[in-house]
């Protein structure tokens, strides 16, 4: 069993904004407990970097999104992943934190496993093993010794499915519960009226491209039947310019507001919201504004996850909380007229708005780490990782 070295050297990849806000924590807590004597080397974004990483190359080359657009893209990819992982043996780490992505990452450490079998290798952020190719699972065996899953039912899925050691540690937006949730004065305006209702048609180009018809329609008959509301739409600087394009001819014009602040903000004076599905369902359900889901995809990614995915909600909500409280209208679905009534649940004092209200109260209790933060027990799994080492047979 192998010692680490005197001055302890973590190699992070982090290929996505998300990912890269938890190697930022990840590697805060570290240093917390490492001191400076830490050593930081790997591929990450903004927030990586103000801890101090000098990324390999910019993680702006590996946006791409959807089955479609990984194949067009291959011949780069391959080229960074090869880079990836020569980088990472000429480090030679004490320790190897993939964080989410894992059709980058898991190439990755693939390679470096099969040169450098003594690094021992952490997933941060568990693949969907347990919504489609559960087969993944068992043979991440072969080149990842630990998993750190950001969702509680994520543990027992990798034991039943024969996978790497799992545990749960907690998902980052439990440490953000105070700024989704109103104030006093706050709450007297999601009570208010004329309602506001939060429209998130997706934090990539893509899915806003995909959504933007139909959410402009929903809103122009949900006008039109004689609903009165204030939509409000969230973005990033980063897509405020598509956005904006996007929503030129939409007859019920949103408010736009740019940034985390104002989006945070906006979740905590909202009634309803219409959402895209995905990580946002959990922010609205933390939040505790009921909403309806909707999701539109390119035709290949469509046909691909009809055939493999095995569940009966793909809403992230519903998946933590154990019951399917959030209506979901997927692809030929995703029209208003399936829309509008859905909204005008939600928006209104009605039995399907208050099953998702006393749904959510359940989250604080299914999401609770105690008093340890999501990044705490993160760092302390991986210096335990990287203290015991990897026994090679």
């Amino acid at each position: 069993m192998s010692e680490p070295a005197a001055v302890p050297k973590v190699y992070l990849i982090a290929t996505e904004e998300s990912g890269d806000r938890l190697g930022s924590a990840l590697m805060r807590e570290l240093k917390d407990r490492l001191g400076e004597k830490a050593q930081f080397e790997g591929i990450g974004g903004h927030a990586m970097a103000e801890q101090g990483l000098a990324s390999l190359f910019p993680i702006e080359e590996l946006s791409i999104m959807g089955f479609a657009a990984v194949v067009q893209r291959l011949p780069s990819l391959l080229r960074l992943i090869r880079r990836a992982a020569d980088a990472v043996l000429a480090a030679s780490p004490d320790i190897l934190v993939i964080i989410d992505s894992p059709d980058f990452t898991h190439r990755v450490a693939k390679r470096v496993r099969a040169r450098a079998p003594s690094i021992p290798i952490v997933d941060y952020v568990s693949p969907t093993v347990w919504a489609w190719r559960p087969g993944r699972a068992r043979a991440m065996n072969a080149y990842v010794d630990h998993v750190l899953a950001l969702l509680p039912f994520e543990p027992a899925a990798y034991r039943r499915l024969g996978g790497p050691p799992c545990s749960y540690v907690g998902h980052p937006l439990t440490q953000q519960i105070d700024t989704l949730r109103p104030n006093a004065d706050e709450q007297r305006r999601r009570d208010g009226e004329p309602p506001v209702l939060l429209v998130l048609p997706g934090s990539r180009r893509s899915e806003v491209r995909h959504h933007a018809a139909a959410f402009g329609a929903t809103l122009a008959q949900l006008r039109e039947q004689g609903v009165d509301f204030t939509p409000v739409l969230p973005t990033t600087p980063r897509l405020e310019a598509l956005v904006r394009e996007a929503t030129a001819d939409w007859t019920v014009q949103p408010q736009i507001v740019v940034g985390e602040d104002a989006k945070r903000a906006a979740f905590r004076t909202a009634r309803a919201a219409l959402a895209k599905s995905g990580t946002v369902t959990l922010e609205l359900a933390i939040a505790g504004v009921p909403m309806v889901t909707a999701y539109r995809a390119g035709s290949v990614e469509v046909w691909i996850a009809r055939r493999v995915v095995k569940l009966s909600t793909v809403i992230l909500a519903n998946l933590v909380i154990g019951d399917n409280v959030v209506p979901e209208y997927l692809q030929e679905d995703c029209v208003p007229e399936r829309l509008v009534p859905a909204l005008r649940e939600v928006l209104g004092d009605t039995p399907a708005r208050r099953r998702q209200l006393e749904a959510f109260a359940k989250i604080d209790g299914i999401l609770s780490t105690g008093q340890e933060t999501p990044s705490g027990r993160a760092a302390a799994i991986v210096l335990d990782v990287m203290a015991k080492g990897r026994s090679v047979h």
